[in-house]
């Protein structure tokens, strides 16, 4: 049997200890994984300081990403969701608690 996951932790079969939780490296996973027209990556963990999942160090663990792919063409926003949090799923299982996706139309109009 499994143990239970750590409070504000999900719990997987894989997890990834001393991977950094940062802004720069869900940027450059999202790069290599979606090859994005258009993204932004904000770590936004200052404001939710005392709140669940925050870690007190106020970064790496909150997160809002604005992305415009074309991987996205022609899916639902549930699936594009998906994708994203396919690539990102090293960094939920190492501390990332919350991600706001905010799909954005592509640049070629697709």
């Amino acid at each position: 049997m499994k143990n239970p996951a750590p409070p504000n932790r999900p719990m997987s079969d894989t997890t990834a200890p001393g991977l950094a939780v940062t802004a720069q490296a869900i940027d450059a996973r999202l790069r290599e994984t979606l090859m994005p027209s258009t993204l932004e990556v904000i770590d936004e963990s200052a404001a939710h300081m005392g709140h669940a999942g925050s870690n007190g160090t106020g970064f790496g663990t909150h997160f809002r990403v604005r992305i415009a792919a074309p991987a996205f063409t022609g899916r639902t926003r549930v699936s594009n969701h998906r994708l994203v949090y396919d690539a990102l799923q090293p960094f939920l299982d190492a501390g990332l608690h919350a991600l706001a996706i905010e799909i954005l139309p592509s640049a070629t109009g697709a």
